[in-house]
């Protein structure tokens, strides 16, 4: 990837939706909803504190993470579509 957050930012690639039900109905594209989970692809360095020293981010490469459904910033980056937000936008790890 050709792209390096700044700071406490983080780069995440969207997990693909669900296209059917638990009941088997399948869901048109047209429909779905946007993905609010997402595998994190690049961190930033992390946040720098008001003593001047840096705090390390919690979330790491590999990750997957929740969060909310407006948050970040897409851009396209080597053809494919990520988000860059801060860390603190992110709700959870998930395990």
């Amino acid at each position: 990837m050709q792209l390096r957050p700044l700071q406490d930012r983080v780069v995440i690639q969207r997990l693909d939706e669900e296209t059917k039900t638990a009941g088997g109905i399948i869901i048109p594209d047209s429909h779905a909803e946007k993905p609010a989970q997402g595998k994190i692809l690049a961190v930033g360095p992390g946040h720098r504190v008001t003593d001047g020293s840096m705090r390390a981010l919690e979330v790491k490469v590999g990750d997957t993470v929740l969060f909310g459904k407006y948050s970040g910033t897409a851009v396209k980056v080597e053809g494919k579509e990520v988000l860059v937000m801060k860390e603190d936008e992110i709700l959870g790890i998930l395990h």
